[in-house]
């Protein structure tokens, strides 16, 4: 008998939006702007998904940044067990390497699991990871934070030391107040942080990301 849960119970859901009413989102997989180069399975709608406990840490976090003069913009949340698949599934078996010099021009796309960029059981199958970074209120542009999202290399690590001390400030910025507000930053992503306390922590969850199913699917 495994050792996880599966289900498609959006119950214990939000929209994020409903929380951090502030928060831009930019959607990648459901867009075609991603490492694959297409909209990834079980994305619906553009918008993020997460559990009630997780957006409520979020909205204590947004608040926290405003006064500072930022908010959030999100790229992911939730992600179905479908799109983990699709994930693992590029890495591994898909020739497919048209997106290499935008997201990961250093390194080989076999890799990316191995490095851990890749996950063959992602957390945000659980429902309270995110992935996210800030914007300028004053301004609406994207801090620096010394690469892109989804840029899969050592430059993304948190801690990379060949980047400018704006850009490393930029990141501990991020870090500092997520950690403050219940998350966890992970080692090889700047901008992906788990919450801590999560509910569902052995749940990996496989509805899609649509607030209609969230509104229609409750049990």
């Amino acid at each position: 008998m495994s050792a996880y849960d599966y289900t498609k119970d959006p119950s214990g859901f939000v929209l994020l939006s409903d929380y951090v009413p502030h928060a831009i989102q930019e959607i990648r997989y459901f867009s075609t702007y991603n490492f694959i180069g297409e909209r990834i399975d079980g994305y619906e709608e553009p918008c993020a998904l997460i559990t009630a406990e997780a957006a409520r840490a979020l909205k204590s976090a947004s608040n926290e940044l405003n006064v500072l003069g930022y908010r959030f913009k999100i790229f992911d949340a939730y992600r179905p067990t479908s799109a983990v698949k699709q994930f693992v599934f590029w890495a591994l078996e898909d020739n497919d390497v048209r997106m290499k010099p935008f997201f990961y021009p250093e390194i080989d796309k076999e890799d990316t699991i191995q490095l851990g960029y890749i996950a063959t059981k992602s957390s945000h199958s659980r429902g309270s990871t995110v992935d996210l970074t800030l914007l300028e209120m004053a301004t609406g542009k994207e801090v620096d934070m010394g690469s892109p999202f989804d840029s899969f290399g050592e430059r993304s690590h948190p801690d990379y030391p060949d980047i400018t001390k704006e850009q490393y400030n930029n990141r501990m910025l991020l870090q500092k107040v997520m950690v403050r507000n219940g998350f966890v930053p992970y080692e090889c992503e700047w901008w992906h942080f788990t919450l801590e306390n999560e509910p569902y922590p052995d749940t990996y969850f496989s509805f899609p990301v649509s607030s209609a199913y969230l509104r229609n699917h409750r049990i």
